[in-house]
């Protein structure tokens, strides 16, 4: 309590108001509000809370649009811009291209593989060698055209699929399996895009060209990890998802890469740039965007979240290869794959999310630790008090740049969960020791409404670029 009553004296300089009951925060300053969902055995940091009333505050002169609620989960921490784990909830007028930032439709997909751990732990050494190989030294044969990439912004993932070229990585895709998880992707109903915003080189008058990150991991937090089944917390939803104990799962956390840094980078200085020329800049140096530049944002975001839809398909589908000519069979099934950094058009708002996850009333999200904590697939409880969201992770506890001065594990052959990569600052950077405990961020959630938890999963092999 004394922690709290210092930052509370700390955030009161500053002229907000901060009060604290039932593990909810609430802050109050000039005409903005915010609350935020953290136990208070959790670190609650005043640049966060500072982060989250800037965006709350938002608006555009001249324009009906405003903000309608600021909330975040217990993930919170401070990000570059807009804190990790805010939900900021606009008018359907406004949008905030900082809200997301660069990492759009950065996201979360669960694939069961059908392989119970033995099987796999039989073949560990295989496996692991084979999926470095693909997901980390980049040995992948991924051809696509620019009319695939045409159809995927202006019709869609579906219509991308259909025009796929017959070769390389997509002779060997069970491409009816894949049309029938398209339907699967959570939100991808509710994005519209443009092929007008997406860059030039898609566009090449080649008859294949093959990007450079598409299949790729990314750096930072993002992974792939073959987890274990290790307790059902809810029978009849771990049924519905086809998960049994001691099976693998393989989670893939990643997001639109370098088309989203293209699009949120042109985005953030279009906004300045189209700020009314007779009003001051916002002293928190964000900007909005309203009316038909809110339009025309929403449909470039919409070319990046595309983007980063098919690069999880991608990397579902060459790991789908790597298992199949191991195990010489193919069960695998996708259980869910649901975005954390997107604005979505829902309850006649736009949602904004930032390192939060939507967590609809019987829609399964998941929730991972770190790569030496547990993972969770729960289902959302559709709470609008949380904006119908939840936490998108455990969330940091400590900086990448602080960690990396932290002595490093020396032997990973002694823990349960083994990290592969090329980098060993990753190794610092992502240690478990760098990020909150799981089981409070889940109880906290668990108690509030926003989920119910399903299906916990141990991490066994991670792969981290």
């Amino acid at each position: 309590m004394s922690t709290f009553i210092r930052l509370q004296k700390r955030l009161s300089r500053l002229g907000i108001e901060c009060h604290f009951y039932n593990n909810i925060y609430t802050f109050h300053q000039k005409n903005t509000t915010a609350q935020v969902l953290l136990p208070q055995a959790l670190p609650l940091e005043e640049k966060a809370v500072r982060q989250l009333l800037d965006f709350a505050s938002v608006n555009v002169p001249d324009s009906l649009g405003h903000v309608c609620a600021a909330r975040a989960t217990p993930d919170f921490h401070p990000g570059a811009i807009a804190p990790v784990g805010s939900i900021v909830a606009t008018t359907e007028d406004l949008v905030i291209p900082a809200a997301i930032g660069t990492d759009i439709n950065c996201g979360m997909r669960l694939l069961a593989t059908g392989l119970s751990y033995d099987q796999v732990n039989a073949q560990k050494a295989t496996i692991t060698a084979q999926l470095k190989r693909v997901l980390l030294q980049d040995e992948r044969n991924v051809p696509v055209t620019p009319q695939s990439f045409q159809a995927l912004f202006d019709d869609g993932i579906a219509a991308w699929v259909a025009a796929l070229p017959q070769q390389g990585l997509w002779q060997e895709v069970n491409f009816k399996r894949l049309l029938t998880e398209i339907n699967q992707i959570s939100g991808q109903s509710l994005i519209t895009a443009d092929s007008k915003y997406a860059p030039e080189a898609f566009f090449e008058a080649r008859s294949i060209i093959r990007p450079a990150s598409l299949g790729t991991v990314g750096s930072g937090n993002h992974f792939v990890e073959l987890q274990i089944v290790d307790e059902i917390l809810d029978r009849h939803l771990a049924y519905q998802m086809g998960l049994k104990k001691n099976t693998i799962v393989i989670m893939i956390h990643t997001g639109s890469r370098d088309v989203g840094f293209y699009i949120g980078n042109r985005w953030q200085d279009k906004a300045k740039a189209l700020w009314p020329a007779n009003a001051k800049y916002p002293t928190s140096g964000l900007f909005g965007l309203a009316d038909d530049d809110a339009h025309n944002y929403l449909q470039a975001m919409g070319v990046a979240a595309r983007y980063a839809w098919i690069n999880r398909i991608v990397i579902t589908e060459l790991i789908r290869k790597e298992l199949m000519a191991i195990f010489k069979h193919d069960n695998s099934q996708l259980i869910v794959d649901i975005s954390h950094n997107i604005i979505l058009p829902e309850h006649g708002m736009n949602i904004h999310r930032k390192g939060a996850t939507p967590a609809n009333d019987g829609e399964f999200v998941l929730i991972p630790g770190s790569m030496g904590d547990y993972s969770y697939v729960a289902v959302g409880k559709g709470n609008p008090d949380w904006l119908w969201s939840c936490s998108h992770g455990a969330g940091r506890a400590e900086k990448r740049q602080s960690m990396r001065s932290k002595k490093i594990m020396s032997d990973q052959d002694s823990l349960p969960w083994q990290c592969i990569t090329l980098k060993e600052e990753r190794l610092r950077e992502e240690a478990p020791a760098a990020y909150k405990p799981i089981t409070p961020v889940i109880e906290a959630q668990e108690n509030a409404d926003l989920i119910q938890p399903v299906v916990k999963l141990k991490p066994w092999i991670t792969f981290k670029a």
